[in-house]
């Protein structure tokens, strides 16, 4: 079962009148960059500071349980819909059947050129923030 796609605008509506949650699956930093409002950061990939690779984050699904039950509305977000779709993947085969991948993420889909295929959240305007209250960092949600 292949998980449903949305685009920036649907996720925004499933955030905001459908009860979605919005979960950002990119790394801490480019959370604090800046996401979407509300959502809470649990990165499928952490920022190897030795040697500047990413490397899978091996506590996601169970920070991810930890504060979602598996009946959670989930919209899975990141910058470009790639490693969302990955993370979303992965909930689904635990058994989180209310999960959607937002396409085009956070700052949208490009050719290797750089036109664009498409637009992100951020672009669309849809809500972003650059502050993150405790209760949505990854450093919180992985304490439960």
């Amino acid at each position: 079962m292949s998980v449903p796609n949305v685009m920036p605008e649907e996720a925004s509506k499933l955030v905001k009148v459908d009860g979605y949650n919005y979960v950002d699956v990119r790394s801490v930093a480019e959370f604090n960059q800046g996401h979407p409002t509300p959502a809470v950061n649990i990165p499928i990939l952490h920022m190897d500071i030795n040697s500047g690779q990413m490397t899978p984050n091996t506590d996601f699904v169970r920070v991810v349980k930890a504060n979602f039950p598996i009946d959670t509305k989930l919209v899975l977000g990141c910058r470009s819909g790639q490693r969302s779709n990955t993370a979303a993947q992965l909930l689904q085969s635990i058994g989180y059947n209310n999960v959607v991948n937002m396409c085009g993420g956070f700052s949208g889909e490009r050719t290797p050129s750089g036109d664009v295929i498409t637009q992100g959240w951020e672009e669309l305007n849809l809500g972003v923030s650059c502050d993150s209250d405790e209760s949505s960092s990854y450093d919180f949600l992985a304490t439960k």
